[in-house]
């Protein structure tokens, strides 16, 4: 079933409640219904793949796919769900902002909230719909952002959404990366994860950053460095 047919079901079983009335009222609450199902999502704009890990477990990665909205112009809010195609299981949720509205929040707030800078640079996020073009300037945009991101499915194997919600985070440096997740994701959209980093690095004249997993959940991230002022470092030529 896709969303259309979903969206018409829905609408059909609000009328379906409404039954004795008249005829011309079941009409204007089974649009006015739709609309209103149909408003948010309709919102999703960019999809895109990633993989997630968790900020408790740096070993735990997901493959995960973002359908996301803008919020204003320094926000996105996002559904995740896992990596199947079909019925797929809705993981949670992610929202992203801005550097400037990250710098903006109360320290203890940051905590929550991971760099997506490596993630850009290095490969891990991808947007298979969009053209070459469009997904590098898409990807610019991303760089510098930061994403606080929820999965109330904490574990993508089970049959039901069981137990506390997980705090997920992304990958800040080399060697944190389990292959045998980049490769089955490569697998399923065609992709080389090397190959999208070096386009990237060199069309953004940026070094990968470095930055090693968080030692607890109450870590603040940074985007480039472990230590010093946390810029970026130009890529040598």
């Amino acid at each position: 079933m896709d969303r259309r047919e979903a969206l018409g079901m829905f609408g059909a079983l609000g009328t379906g409640a409404l039954a004795g009335t008249a005829a011309a009222t079941e009409h204007e609450h089974s649009e006015g219904h739709a609309a209103a199902l149909a408003s948010p999502i309709n919102n999703l704009h960019a999809y895109f793949c990633g993989i997630h890990i968790a900020k408790s477990n740096p070993k735990f990665h997901v493959i995960t796919r973002h359908y996301c909205g803008h919020r204003g112009d320094d926000m996105h809010q996002c559904m995740l769900f896992d990596e199947a195609e079909d019925n797929p299981k809705l993981l949670g949720v992610e929202y992203i902002i801005s550097d400037r509205l990250y710098r903006e929040l109360p320290e203890e707030e940051k905590k929550y909230w991971h760099p997506h800078t490596y993630e850009v640079l290095a490969g891990g996020l991808i947007a298979p719909e969009m053209t070459p073009d469009e997904e590098m300037t898409f990807m610019k945009g991303l760089l510098t952002t930061w994403g606080k991101t929820w999965h109330t499915w904490p574990d993508p194997t089970s049959d039901l959404p069981l137990g506390e919600p997980l705090l997920m985070w992304a990958l800040t440096g080399d060697h944190q990366s389990d292959a045998k997740v980049f490769a089955r994701r490569d697998q399923q959209f065609g992709v080389s994860t090397a190959k999208i980093s070096e386009r990237r690095v060199e069309a953004f004249g940026l070094e990968l950053p470095q930055v090693s997993s968080p030692k607890s959940v109450d870590q603040v991230g940074r985007q480039w460095t472990d230590r010093g002022e946390d810029k970026p470092t130009r890529r040598k030529r």
